[in-house]
């Protein structure tokens, strides 16, 4: 494949092949992410000058003036209806990419194959809903699809808080007001505290990333406000730990009680490959139930597990009937689902 060394012919090829991310590596062959795995699209490996030139050809001058005085980059490319998140670095001292396929138009909850009560938690009134997993699992293009259900049936104010923005929303029944950080606000926590002055019904946070954005987003859900964000974690079970490891000393009190107040649901996410290509989610849901706000409160974060499998008359599942789901359905093989399934064996 000696020809896409070429931005638009690279990208163009990337998208034809279903790949989700692009891998520049000096000392590697350029790489794409296909069904969860790095395949190799040639067997020559890139020289540091070729990764260096192939990298900072993404680039404009200016850019390239930051991106050697910060020696990281972040930046949002667009082609037509194509949309790329990219990431320049350096890495042991050679520079390399990571490019990223966005979605153009968010999908449907019925397109991503995503259980009904995402759509239940989209339509609720107020309070906070997360969105978990670990990375590249698809927590943004859930958030999308919850946000876009909003925007088709009802006629609220979205405010978005992205770093950076992944799927552009067009106004449909509501209205949708999308801020990117570092561009149109300073960070996370300052583009929170702005939107509370700004009349929101929904704010959606891209990732709730230090205490400050945490508590103002908790706070924002109590006082009225759907409150919809990420958070990179493993599994439901450690999402508190996570949360308070945000808490500076002394206030896991009060992060707990505004977290069990403010919490409407949460939907974990896994990402399995298919058998015949692509990949499908794999949703456990936990509904905040009145059980469940008194296990954040009272510190049983170990026993929400159990509130998720007791739960189902309320629109919770846990990730073995999910992935149990798939597997009826013919769609994942039962190595691939082992594979999920084994850090949900407690």
């Amino acid at each position: 494949m000696d020809n896409v060394e070429n931005k638009k012919k690279l990208l163009e090829y990337a998208k034809s092949q279903n790949a989700t991310d692009i891998h520049i590596c000096a000392g590697s062959p350029i790489s794409f992410r296909i069904g969860g795995k790095l395949i190799p699209i040639r067997k020559k490996k890139l020289t540091p000058e070729q990764s260096k030139s192939l990298s900072l050809e993404l680039l404009t001058e200016g850019q390239r003036a930051k991106f050697e005085e910060n020696l990281d980059f972040d930046l949002m490319w667009a082609d037509g209806d194509a949309r790329y998140r990219i990431n320049i670095g350096y890495f042991n001292g050679s520079v390399g990419a990571t490019i990223r396929i966005l979605g153009g138009e968010p999908s449907t909850p019925e397109e991503l194959f995503l259980p009904e009560m995402v759509k239940v938690l989209a339509r609720t009134e107020k309070g906070l809903v997360l969105i978990t997993g670990s990375t590249s699992v698809g927590k943004t293009t859930t958030m999308a699809s919850m946000i876009d259900v909003i925007n088709c049936t009802s006629k609220k104010h979205v405010i978005t808080i992205e770093d950076p923005i992944e799927y552009v929303h067009q106004n449909k029944k509501g209205m949708v007001r999308q801020r990117e950080v570092g561009r149109d606000t300073k960070t996370f926590a300052s583009g929170l505290r702005a939107a509370l002055r700004q009349d929101p019904d929904v704010i959606a946070i891209g990732e709730m990333r230090d205490f400050e954005t945490i508590k103002i987003a908790l706070t924002a859900a109590e006082t009225g406000i759907l409150v919809l964000s990420t958070l990179h974690v493993i599994s439901i079970d450690k999402i508190i730990e996570r949360l308070l490891s945000y808490a500076p000393e002394g206030g896991e009190g009060i992060l707990r009680f505004l977290l069990a107040e403010a919490l409407r649901g949460i939907i974990h996410q896994e990402l399995i490959p298919q058998i015949g290509g692509g990949q499908r989610v794999a949703c456990e849901i936990l509904v905040a139930t009145t059980g469940a706000r008194n296990i954040i409160r009272r510190k049983g974060d170990y026993h929400l597990r159990t509130v998720i499998s007791t739960g189902k008359k309320y629109g919770m599942c846990t990730m073995a009937e999910s992935v149990g789901a798939l597997l009826d359905e013919g769609v994942i093989s039962k190595d691939a689902a082992k594979s999920v399934l084994v850090n949900y064996s407690r």
